[in-house]
């Protein structure tokens, strides 16, 4: 099987994105265009999967240290580490599962990571509601847990994973 084609996201894939990220919100948390737009211009790294004009079959993006993000967990990796990476969200089309996508976005995260000079990269996964196999997923890429934090006034717990580059 041949390597999925990843590529930058452009202006032109927001409608697409966008629906795909709010249609898993629990997971990942809604945003709007404008949100969308400020999140991918920011981001250190912003690749998707899918052709021009097509719905997306996979997202993902991720901040260095220096974003302008104002997120709770984001701010957590923030306090603690003076140089990481966090990959804010991932999301596969449901079309697209189990074609190792979610896995080529992180191997090219991580080899984008360690080519400009990073070490460590973070992310959080759902504890409350569970999210069993995004948990599995990010194990089997060798995450630990490096803390956990209730948010969303009790209703969402978190756990703040991290694995070295």
């Amino acid at each position: 099987m041949a390597a999925p084609a990843i590529r930058e996201i452009g202006e032109g894939d927001l409608d697409g994105l966008l629906a795909l990220n709010n249609a898993f919100e629990a997971e990942t948390s809604r945003l709007d265009t404008g949100s969308l737009r400020a999140l991918v211009a920011t981001a250190a790294f912003a690749r998707m999967i899918g052709a021009p004009g097509q719905p997306p079959d996979a997202l993902l993006i991720g901040l260095d240290e220096h974003a302008d993000y104002d997120s709770v967990n984001y701010g957590w990796f923030r306090a603690r580490e003076p140089h990481f990476l966090y990959i804010d969200r991932i999301v596969t089309a449901p079309h697209a599962r189990g074609q190792g996508l979610a896995r080529a976005l992180y191997e090219a995260f991580f080899a984008w990571g360690r080519a400009n000079g990073h070490h460590l990269a973070t992310c959080e996964v759902n504890l409350v509601p569970p999210n069993p196999k995004s948990d599995a997923f990010h194990a089997a890429l060798g995450f630990a847990e490096v803390g956990r934090a209730t948010i969303k006034n009790g209703a969402r717990t978190v756990r703040y994973l991290a694995r070295a580059l």
